[in-house]
């Protein structure tokens, strides 16, 4: 099975899950993580299986202003936040507009949140299932977030989840097609 994982980042920590999720996924065949902006179309073909995930941003997907905002925050004197190296380029968002038919490929979703009732923070992931589904991709899991506290740091124990549902996706079976 060959996997891609596409990411969006703003502060490192979706980056850091589609790191997590591609080592849960050793073993079991070839995987390859890249930003939205380097997902091209070959890439895409090369996939037999493309999980996507961003972080949330006012209860969905991020836009162009709240990724403005996002590195206006962390220009802000002792805000503690880095912005990742790889949050250049289009989001999620972007490239979705630029996706072609997935041909029933599997698929998996998910995100990165605030620590709180999915109703209050929003779920990215769901949106992101939503496209990909409008895309002709087949979900092999339920949308999937990862929590970030307060101070936008992954929650102990995250990474090591996001590790476990690599492996689980890697098992998932394959979509009839």
């Amino acid at each position: 099975m060959r996997t891609l994982i596409v990411f969006e980042s703003m502060y490192g920590n979706t980056h850091a899950v589609a790191d997590r999720i591609a080592e849960g996924m050793a073993g079991r065949g070839e995987v390859r993580v890249v930003t939205a902006a380097d997902a091209t179309e070959d890439l895409l073909a090369w996939a037999d299986v493309v999980a996507v995930g961003g972080p949330t941003h006012a209860h969905g997907l991020t836009s162009s202003a709240s990724r403005k905002g996002a590195r206006e925050a962390a220009e802000k004197p002792g805000s503690g936040l880095t912005v990742d190296p790889d949050a250049e380029g289009p989001g999620l968002r972007d490239w979705f507009r630029t996706l072609g038919d997935g041909h029933g490929k599997g698929a998996a979703a998910f995100d990165t949140r605030f620590d709180g009732p999915a109703a209050l923070t929003g779920r990215a992931s769901r949106g992101i299932a939503r496209r990909l589904r409008g895309h002709g991709f087949e979900l092999l899991a339920e949308p999937e977030s990862f929590l970030v506290d307060k101070h936008n740091l992954l929650v102990a124990g995250e990474a090591e989840r996001a590790l476990q549902w690599g492996g689980r996706l890697a098992d998932a079976p394959a979509p009839a097609s």
